[in-house]
This record gives C-alpha cells, structure tokens and sequence, in this order.
C-alpha cells in the first residue's frame, strides 16, 4: 500500500508482485548500483509482534452509537474485520475518563470496603459492552481486551476527590489498598458476565499525574514505589488467588521518560516481579525520551517483561491542539513512533479513542484532541484520518508472532525502516519516507534476490512477499 501526501483523499494500490520477475538470475544488479540498497537479515532475531489496536473510552462508544446502525456497523468493519485493518487490542478504560461526560467510579458508596455496591456503568451496560461485542464478532481473532483504572472511588483516597493530586489512604496492605486490588477483580467478573474475558490489565493510567497538584482530571497517584509494594501486596496476590491469574499485568502505563528507573524499581522487588508481565508507557513527551535509553534499556535490563505502548494520540500538544482533518503530517508521526517503538524492542502500539467528534470530544474538561476516524453525526458519515491508513500499515501486515529481524543498509538514508518474517513465511519491509525526495532503493533477500522499488516523498509503504 502506498499512501502518497499529494493523493488525499486516498487512493490504495494493491499489487500483486510476480515474484518471478525479481529472482536474482533475471536481473543484472548492476543496473541499480546507485540505488540504496536494504538487506533483509533474518538470522538477527528480535522480539515478536503482539499487535495493534485503540481505545473504547465513552467518548469513542458514544460517537460510535451517534451513528445509524448500517454506518456503526461499516465503522467498526473498518478496525476489526478481515476487510477492514484487522485490529487485535482494545483498550478499555475502568469507569470515566477525561473523555467521558461525567465523573463515577463503579463504587461510589463510601466506606464499601467489600464493594458489596460496586455496579458497573450505563456507559458500560449499554454503549462499551455492546460495541465490545459486535467488535469481537466481526473479528476472525478473538480480541485482546486490556483495562485501565484513571481513579479509584473518592473516599478511598487522600483528597477525598476523583481529580487533583491523591493516591490511596493507608498503606499497602491495608484495607484501602486491598479494596483498590479487588475492585480489578470486581470488573473483569462483572465484564465476564457479558463474555467479554481480558488478555491484560495495567496497573493504573499514568500515577504521575495524580501526583500533580490540581490536576484537572480523574487521576490515582503512585509513585514506583507504592506501585511496586501494592503490586507485591495487594494486587499481584489478589489476581494470582483469583480466577483471573493468567491476565497479564503490565506496570506504568506512563510516559516512556520513566523509564529506566520505574522498571528498575519495580522489578528489582521479587515479590512485586513475580506478578508482573510488561510494561506499558504512553508517547507524551517523547521528544525529551529517546528510545535508546528509555526503552532499549529497559529491554536489556527486563528481557523478561515485555513493552507495549498503551495510549498515543495526535492534537494533544497545546501548539497544536485538536483535530485536523486530513493531516498527513500526523499520520507520519504515527509511523514515526511506531517505527521507533517497534526498533527498540516494543512489542505493540496501541491508539487512543478509536473514535471522536469535529471537536475531538465529547471530553468533560475539554482536554480535546485527534482520532483515527472522526465521527460526523449530523449527516451520519464517519472520517478516516490519514493516521487510519498509518496504522494499517502495521496492523494489517504484522500478524501476531511476527518477529523482527535484522535490516542493513548500504549507505545512510533518510528512510525509517523495520522487518518481520511472518509466521507464513511472509517478509514484511515497512517504509516511512518523511523527506521531500524520492528515494530509489533495493532490497536484498537470499532466499529471493533482488526487489526494486521507490519510496515517493512523504509516503509510507509496506511490502510483502513470500520466502517460500
């Protein structure tokens, strides 16, 4: 697929290429000598591929549902169904977010500390579940479901308030924090009720921000610390005893800034590890966080642990802020980050409200920013953004298992790259071109030969051919 920036609206060329034409013996490769020339390394082995996907927040069921029955059906074809760009990961937010239109928790009754009144939402019951549902129906995968809690209910925490800076009373081991560990439990059973199981749970969105004083919206604070303790007294014991213990736990779930040092003092614990399986970080502040340091690191020090990244959106910075229809710069940032991510050993990527309003809402405290499919219901159509056809690129091609392997170079260029063997066999060259040149290249694969081609400016491709 070749997505062009002078070709809005979007053009696909498929293409079907005759493998035949490029064997290495009908070719003289000195006819591209000039070219740059990409080798494909498949005995340098990375991580595999676990995939791709968006949030279900409130703002994106309710956008969704604003819509007729016959375009809600088209818009969720289009993230999950094998016509579509096969989507595998749903993030689920645990009761309200900044992009719902109220503040509640599951368990608003104060002093349930046996969540005897814990229920879930409208929100839930009838716009996430339902949608979830139909998601999952149209998938020829089952979909990885993954939660996260923004707060847990006021009075179990310091400022007696869903926003602002608080973290929980007590400490960990006592009954706020045990009440906090089952309430995740509470939900995956109340979700089960309706088949919907999840594949993860992250410890909380980003502690840091309940950490800030007036923060202006739902946010639970920890520090590594606090995290590890009720990880490795209270949570991790309560999944582990409950009949949820193979839901994989992932920690952080905050800017990638963080990181060494939040893996380091979680995982250092043994008691804390033990429960935990990744580690999830968000794209904010990416600029200041090179992935070598960050991310890299972490994977050298934590091989075990896998990364994801949880939560990313264009038109959250306030020099830019909002949607924009058509923005193809957003769509490269897209395939920027991803790209990057994936060359420093991530392991998936996952895009925030899979679906906004033209305000980029609706958001209680107007934190408005961008989506991948903008929702129109006044004339009941749907948009899909220029980051839509970013992410399938990755979505599409990168089956699960998909491992990345070595790729090499002949000379410097200006193209971000990453390969994968597939587990069909497939190769997969992902290509972001983001400089105002064409450029010519040749990759070399020795099970194959040689493949010309040309990465037009401002362009993202994928190929794909057989190995076989």
């Amino acid at each position: 697929f070749i997505y062009p920036q002078n070709t809005l609206p979007f053009y696909i060329l498929h293409f079907k290429i005759n493998i035949a034409t490029y064997m290495l013996s009908y070719l003289n490769p000195s006819l591209f000598i000039s070219a740059l020339r990409i080798t494909l390394n498949p005995s340098q082995k990375y991580q595999r591929i676990k995939g791709f996907g968006g949030a279900m927040t409130d703002a994106a069921a309710m956008n969704i549902l604003s819509l007729s029955s016959g375009a809600q059906d088209q818009l969720l074809r289009q993230y999950f169904s094998p016509d579509g760009i096969e989507y595998r990961f749903v993030r689920v937010p645990m009761a309200s977010c900044d992009f719902s239109t109220r503040l509640y928790t599951y368990a608003d009754t104060p002093e349930d500390y046996d969540l005897q009144n814990f229920t879930l939402a409208e929100e839930d019951i009838h716009m996430k579940i339902p949608l979830l549902q139909r998601a999952q129906a149209l998938s020829a995968q089952p979909l990885n479901l993954f939660a996260s809690a923004w707060s847990a209910p006021a009075w179990l925490k310091t400022n007696g308030a869903l926003i602002g800076k608080g973290s929980l009373k007590g400490k960990p081991g006592g009954k706020e924090h045990k009440t906090w560990a089952q309430y995740y439990i509470r939900f995956l059973e109340e979700y089960g009720k309706y088949n919907l199981s999840f594949w993860g749970l992250t410890s909380g969105n980003e502690p840091t921000a309940g950490e800030m004083t007036n923060y202006s919206f739902q946010a639970l604070g920890f520090t590594p610390e606090t995290q590890r303790d009720w990880i490795a007294l209270d949570l991790g014991p309560g999944l582990h005893s409950s009949s949820f213990p193979q839901t994989r736990l992932m920690i952080l779930d905050d800017n990638r800034l963080l990181l060494p040092h939040w893996a380091k003092v979680v995982l250092s614990d043994v008691q804390a590890a033990r429960y935990v399986h990744g580690i999830g970080f968000h794209w904010y502040l990416n600029n200041i966080a090179p992935p070598g340091i960050t991310l890299t690191t972490t994977h050298h020090l934590y091989p075990e642990y896998f990364l994801f990244a949880t939560e990313a959106c264009a038109g959250w910075s306030p020099l830019d802020r909002g949607v924009r229809l058509g923005s193809w710069d957003r769509a490269e940032n897209y395939a920027h980050d991803i790209i990057e991510d994936l060359n420093d050993f991530v392991t998936g990527w996952t895009d925030w409200n899979l679906a906004l309003n033209q305000d980029g809402g609706p958001n209680w405290v107007k934190n408005f920013v961008d989506s991948p499919i903008i929702v129109d219901s006044s004339k009941d159509v749907f948009y899909k953004q220029p980051t839509f056809y970013s992410m399938a690129h990755f979505s599409k091609f990168l089956w699960e298992g998909s491992q990345r392997v070595g790729v090499s170079f002949s000379q410097h260029t200006s193209l971000e790259i990453s390969a994968y063997i597939r587990s069909d066999a497939s190769a997969v060259l992902i290509i972001l071109n983001r400089s105002e040149e064409e450029v010519q290249f040749e990759v070399w694969d020795q099970t194959l030969g040689f493949l010309p081609g040309s990465a037009p400016p401002h362009s993202i491709l994928t190929l794909l051919w057989s190995r076989r």
